[in-house]
């Protein structure tokens, strides 16, 4: 069996992994990485983050075109949807992306493995290649390490009683690559993945019914946001049944059936499963060599990132938090600067999630719900994009920015965005809470006019009182 030997190896090649291993690299070391993919980028780039927001923006366009160019004096007589072009291009962008990944690995000297990785020892990772098509074997590769870092990302959850086959019934990568638009689409989830490709299939014309178990959209996000945009969603024909229990999925014949608790059953001609992720730990060989899992099946560390085995490391979708890419990127090149350098950190309070449909939905730090069900007191700024000239120039009007201030100390807790480029906005607002800004420090702040960021500024003056447009 060959073998190898490298400072820090990682295991797997996601927004987590390619990161930490350039960071260390960077730092000096030499280092591995492990994928079980032939390209690397990880879920984020190959199918999800990046093929997704590639498909939102030309199904926006499309959409655009279609109803919403008149306005600006736009007139297309003969508009065609031309869905085999539109999905090439999403997968040239993907072709391009993860290339580049495997040239900054090539730049930074970072050692790519491709093959699937089971971990032996605290310092020992045996990466098993493509099987030899002629002898069935596979080529195993012995990887010794100083320092093991797993960064495997996650895979799309199940729902119990329904029967995934990979096509008409699916995950979101199925839905990117749907070969003609669906008639019906029934999506079960109203979580981020599950309203941005509902939006990028209504758009492109299917009927969407979006099945979700909870009385509301967007679990775990400002609900006066998600409530604001649930009317926005209703308006732009996606239709929603909440607190709805789905029992089973199947196919029946040409149509899709999902049984639902109380009602009767649904019909359509695809189906999204869009109910979470769950942490991709299978055949890394964790139980053999003791390293321990939480309560929800994600591996325990401590807060130096590392697991109940000495030496060996987890970051990203793997470990507790939000399932976030910049999340994982953040915690990788804390982790490895924290072991290199002896300093690294994540300011968990303020890592921005974003929605990327139209209007996007931005939050970061506390939600409204959270000071409430705290205590804290807290003082509230908002301000309608309807007030904003720059909106108004791009004819998004849509949604407001929501500010909210420790009531005492007025340092900015959280701030919420519904609205046009909400998911470019918010990065201020992460700036300003990760330095402890106040909302007085945001509204003192020259914003230049007419841009869309002024909107925050106005919000920021709203939380005293004294907004100057509204």
């Amino acid at each position: 069996m060959e073998k190898k030997r490298h400072d820090l190896l990682v295991i797997g090649s996601g927004p987590g992994g390619y990161v930490a291993a350039i960071r260390a690299a960077q730092l000096g070391w030499n280092v591995g990485c492990v994928d079980s993919e032939k390209v690397s980028g990880g879920t984020c780039l190959r199918v999800g983050c990046i093929p997704s927001k590639a498909m939102l923006e030309s199904s926006d366009i499309y959409w655009e075109a279609k109803a919403g160019l008149k306005d600006h004096g736009v007139v297309i007589s003969d508009l065609k949807l031309d869905l085999a072009a539109m999905l090439k291009r999403k997968n040239d962008i993907v072709n391009i992306l993860t290339k580049g990944v495997d040239g900054l690995f090539a730049k930074n000297k970072v050692k790519r493995y491709v093959g699937r990785a089971r971990i032996e020892a605290p310092s020992r990772v045996v990466v098993a290649a493509t099987a030899n098509a002629k002898s069935g074997a596979a080529n195993e590769i012995s990887v010794e390490a100083e320092h093991i870092l797993i960064a495997t990302g996650s895979v799309p959850a199940t729902l119990p009683g329904v029967e995934m086959d990979g096509g008409r019934i699916g995950t979101s990568t199925d839905a990117l690559e749907f070969p003609e638009v669906p008639k019906h689409l029934i999506v079960i989830g109203a979580g981020f993945i599950g309203l941005e490709l509902g939006s990028v299939w209504r758009r492109l014309g299917s009927k969407v019914t979006v099945l979700e178990y909870f009385k509301r959209i967007l679990p775990g996000m400002d609900s006066e946001m998600a409530d604001e945009a649930l009317r926005i969603f209703r308006r732009q024909g996606l239709e929603f049944r909440l607190g709805t229990k789905v029992t089973s999925g199947r196919i029946v014949g040409k149509d899709c059936v999902v049984e639902i608790e109380g009602e009767e059953p649904m019909r359509g001609d695809r189906v999204l499963v869009s109910v979470g992720r769950s942490s991709n730990i299978e055949g890394l060989g964790l139980e053999g060599i003791g390293i321990n899992l939480d309560e929800k099946g994600r591996i325990s560390v401590n807060d130096q990132f590392e697991t109940s085995v000495k030496g060996i490391f987890a970051v990203g979708d793997v470990i507790r938090g939000p399932m976030l890419a910049h999340k994982a990127s953040e915690e990788g090149i804390a982790c490895v600067e924290r072991l290199i350098t002896g300093y690294g950190h994540v300011n968990y309070e303020a890592i921005p999630g974003i929605v990327y449909t139209q209007p996007e939905i931005a939050s970061v730090g506390k939600t409204e719900d959270d000071l409430k069900e705290a205590g804290i007191k807290y003082r509230k700024g908002t301000f309608p994009f309807v007030a904003n000239g720059r909106a108004r120039c791009l004819g998004h009007r849509e949604g407001s920015v929501k500010v909210l201030a420790n009531a005492e100390t007025d340092r900015v807790l959280g701030v919420h965005i519904i609205g046009p480029r909400a998911g470019d906005l918010i990065a201020e607002a992460a700036v300003a809470i990760d330095y402890a800004a106040t909302s007085e420090d945001l509204a003192r702040s020259c914003h230049a006019h007419p841009t869309l960021s002024e909107a925050l500024r106005e919000a920021a003056l709203a939380v005293d009182k004294r907004a100057i447009h509204a």
